[in-house]
């Protein structure tokens, strides 16, 4: 079974044109690439952010778009997490209430990952009544991963989880991804230009250039 059938076709305003075809069936996943390339907007159309003209998408078994059967399921429907490359926390909420919002996305009360689990996991009992102000990037990346986790995803983006984050800070948030992957066992797709992220966690790696995959396989293409 493939966690990820991603076909699609868009051209852009600006000339650029994404033509991308890729399946994977690896628990996590590594999309690589120059600047420009296409990652993030694959990202943001597997989540539902933008629509390509032509395209389908299947995630685990669940069609999310096919565009030749009109079908195209809402951003809120898809259970899909995203933790952006600028975290896109609400600065007007303390860290637990950024995280609960998560967990008010899901839906199905009770349901998913257990809140309190989730915190001791990613080592935020300290942080809970803080702003996101008065948090580091590293710490910041953290509460991110934690609220996406909480709409109890059936798949996870990332979208350079240590952008921003020097060599020490990196490789903690590293084991906390790793320590994630091992607990709750959800099928991931990270997009990184930085080859220890992708050496540790991914087993396949998909390189894309000007739009275009350029190959797809096992081991390291960085």
């Amino acid at each position: 079974m493939s966690y990820l059938d991603f076909r699609a076709s868009h051209r852009f305003s600006t000339g650029f044109r994404l033509e991308a075809e890729f399946e994977t069936d690896q628990l996590v996943t590594a999309l690589c690439g120059p600047s420009g390339s296409g990652k993030t907007t694959i990202l943001e159309m597997i989540a539902g952010l933008k629509q390509p003209h032509q395209g389908r998408i299947e995630v685990g078994r669940k069609v999310v778009l096919d565009r030749q059967r009109r079908i195209m399921v809402p951003p809120e429907r898809r259970r899909i997490g995203f933790v952006f490359q600028d975290r896109r926390l609400f600065p007007h909420l303390t860290v637990e209430s950024n995280l609960r919002f998560g967990r008010r996305q899901n839906g199905r009360p009770g349901d998913g990952i257990r809140f309190d689990r989730l915190v001791e996991v990613l080592d935020l009992g300290r942080l809970l009544t803080r702003y996101p102000r008065n948090l580091s990037g590293g710490e910041q990346q953290r509460v991110a991963l934690g609220r996406a986790l909480l709409i109890h995803p059936e798949f996870l983006l990332l979208d350079e989880p240590t952008a921003a984050l020097d060599e020490p800070l990196r490789d903690r948030i590293l084991d906390y991804i790793a320590r994630v992957i091992d607990e709750w066992r959800i099928p991931t797709l990270i997009v990184s230009h930085v080859r220890e992220a992708v050496l540790r966690l991914a087993t396949r790696t998909i390189l894309l250039n000007q739009g275009r995959i350029v190959t797809s396989e096992s081991a390291s293409l960085l």
